[in-house]
């Protein structure tokens, strides 16, 4: 995959040596002299392009006529929004990622604007310190469909409500499936007629809405 990214600083920086590292191929933008000589020790020469990122000129030069990526990461909301504007709509880059520094400025980010993927950090951890109180012990092990499905794992508590009941009597959110259960090391398949024992290892598919739901039927009861 070639992946052009605007922006040289700590997350542009993180990101290219990373793609690098996966075997893609990586064009990184940026113009301040400071930040590229640290570039130039961290990154292969190759792959730095000098300029700024919001000119066509320099964008051609990285060749985004080739980029099936790009991400512009800049600190600054407007040139971010500048890039992905041009990437979309002057070149036609099919996937656009945009960093959001400042989270009011977050309902710009809009496909109008040729962003496809706003990456909003405040918004990002929020979300997640809210995961994390209402899922307790559940851990995440993998999103898709933009974070609205997700594989976790948790094991079944022995005070759970889960315990001791067949699979098929566990009233189950709609968008949830059971992928597999782990019982001493073995791993079981969830057919219908399995009863969950306590300490089973339970990796699942479920959607984001309904992730608290699952977390409760195999977590403690709670008495109120």
């Amino acid at each position: 995959m070639f992946v052009i990214i605007v922006g040289g600083g700590q997350v542009g920086s993180s990101l290219a040596l990373f793609l690098l590292n996966a075997r893609h191929q990586v064009r990184i933008i940026e113009e301040r002299q400071e930040v590229l000589a640290k570039m130039h020790r961290e990154l292969p020469t190759e792959c730095i392009v000098e300029g700024d990122g919001s000119d066509p000129d320099v964008l051609r030069r990285a060749r985004v006529d080739k980029a099936e990526v790009l991400a512009a990461v800049t600190g600054a909301d407007e040139a971010n929004l500048m890039v992905c504007h041009l990437a979309r709509f002057e070149f036609g880059v099919r996937r656009v990622i945009a960093r959001v520094n400042n989270p009011k400025n977050a309902w710009l980010y809009t496909p109008e604007m040729g962003v496809d993927v706003a990456l909003n950090q405040a918004d990002m951890m929020a979300h997640l310190v809210a995961e994390e109180m209402s899922l307790g012990d559940m851990m995440t092990l993998l999103k898709f469909r933009k974070g609205q499905y997700a594989l976790v794992e948790e094991k079944v508590h022995p005070m759970a409500s889960a315990v001791g009941k067949a699979i098929r009597d566990l009233m189950l959110p709609p968008q949830c499936v059971l992928a597999a259960i782990i019982r001493k090391g073995d791993l079981i398949i969830p057919k219908g007629d399995v009863v969950l024992q306590p300490a089973d290892e339970i990796l699942a598919v479920v959607h984001s809405s309904e992730a608290a739901t699952l977390a409760s039927l195999l977590g403690p009861v709670r008495v109120h």
